[in-house]
């Protein structure tokens, strides 16, 4: 199942930098295991935001509602989520039938 979204990040101006620090690195590193295991397929910076655009495919909706609650960044987040299917004039879906 792919699923397009959109996370907005707004850590707190007063949080502890060392708590910071830490979280930034925990974040980054259970992104990049996400991405190694295919399920975080892509990750876009949205211009001049502290925010981004990803797409997952998982399982389940389970599974990324599971994802998203474990990001360590989770609780200073702003999360939309948009479920995708394939479109019919997507000339690469076509290519493939």
């Amino acid at each position: 199942m792919l699923f397009s979204v959109n996370m907005n990040v707004r850590i707190p101006v007063g949080l502890d930098p060392a708590v910071k620090a830490a979280t930034l690195a925990r974040e980054k590193a259970y992104s990049q295991a996400l991405q190694r295991s295919g399920e975080w397929v892509h990750i876009w910076r949205n211009v001049g935001q502290y925010s981004n655009l990803s797409i997952f495919d998982v399982d389940s909706n389970e599974r990324l509602h599971r994802i998203l609650w474990d990001l360590p960044l989770f609780p200073y987040m702003e999360i939309v989520v948009t479920a995708l299917s394939s479109h019919p004039s997507d000339i690469a879906v076509a290519e493939k039938a």
